[in-house]
């Protein structure tokens, strides 16, 4: 068995090494936005969600009210930067502030999903960093940690001066394709661009398979188009990772370039599943077998139900249960991937 292989730790385990902990009790709490995964990874560590209460006035301001004592206690509060995202990072704000204000001796943000990220640099005249921006905000509110997932671009790590834990799906991306085809090692990973040939090439290894790239063209600040395949994909089983979908547009674009140079199968995989716009009838129409994306954005049923069948939402709880465990009891995070 190789070490990409091995299984999470069980829920039994996470609770005695929670229960064998010296440090403050453990409290997850939930924003809005993501509740039935925060629920999840309370499952997996055998503890209750905390209890709080988010409520909106007639103005739109938000109020937050925890119902339980905070004190001393080391705290985790997730939530999802999807829509609404103004919203969610609101409520995330008032939630740290009043958890540093009812006496919380730790908190961790817990964003499986940090949509800003994709704003990581100035490539415009006259334009805000916004990563960097919400990035200040959040430790400004009085974030002592940051627990994430799958960063549109690495280099927004940096852009905090607090600890961050950076996690990756790959584990259960390469897993989930196993999963679907036996002979996985025979089939390629294709790189929708240049800059997530070193992912690809990640998965690709835990596979054991091919390795392709969709090399694209720049034809201005909003428009990409691509040029070219540099790899083989004919008569082969294709797998597309990405780090997320939102409007499907480049994964359109994708899927019918590697079925033009002769794909056999093609299967889509992807971190965040944001679906917006025209996303979900996109898929619907698309020539794929199926796209999967992991649970850190709620995906709807009806969502899932009008995607012809061909959505999928992989979970990654256990990754985050397990994180959250190694913060709490003082363990190295990166361990869970080596």
């Amino acid at each position: 068995m190789t070490v990409s292989e091995r299984p999470l730790p069980e829920r039994l385990a996470l609770s005695e090494r929670l229960a064998q902990s010296r440090r403050q009790p453990l409290l997850v709490f939930a924003g809005q936005s993501n509740r039935p995964l925060a629920q999840a990874i309370c499952d997996n560590l055998g503890i209750p969600l905390g209890r709080s209460k988010t409520e909106k006035f007639t103005n739109d301001n938000l109020i937050v009210h925890y119902e339980q004592s905070l004190r001393e206690g080391d705290v985790f509060i997730v939530q999802s930067f999807s829509t609404p995202v103004s919203d969610a990072i609101m409520e995330l704000l008032l939630m740290i502030d009043a958890a540093k204000s009812a006496s919380a001796g730790r908190v961790t943000a817990v964003i499986p999903y940090f949509s800003y990220a994709r704003s990581d640099k100035k490539d415009s005249p006259r334009i805000s960093i916004a990563g960097r921006l919400v990035a200040d905000i959040l430790q400004e509110a009085g974030a002592d940690r940051v627990l994430t997932m799958t960063l549109h671009a690495p280099q927004v790590h940096g852009f905090f001066k607090v600890p961050v834990d950076h996690l990756s799906a790959d584990l259960v991306l390469s897993a989930h394709f196993k999963q679907c085809v036996p002979d996985a090692d025979r089939g390629v990973v294709l790189a929708p661009d240049a800059g997530s040939i070193k992912r690809a090439s990640q998965i690709a290894r835990r596979l054991d398979s091919g390795l392709a790239m969709i090399d694209k063209e720049r034809l201005s600040d909003t428009e990409v188009r691509p040029r070219a395949l540099i790899g083989d994909v004919e008569g082969k089983t294709v797998f597309i990772v990405d780090d997320e979908i939102s409007t499907a547009g480049s994964l359109v674009e994708t899927v019918n370039i590697a079925r033009s140079m002769g794909a056999r199968d093609v299967y889509v995989a992807v971190t965040h599943g944001v679906y917006t716009g025209p996303a979900i009838e996109r898929i619907a129409a698309l020539d794929v077998t199926q796209v999967a994306s992991t649970n850190t954005v709620y995906v709807s049923p009806e969502k899932v139900a009008a995607s012809n069948g061909k959505l999928a939402v992989l979970d990654v709880a256990p990754l985050f249960a397990n994180a959250i465990a190694n913060i709490h009891t003082g363990e190295s995070v990166s361990t869970l991937f080596e």
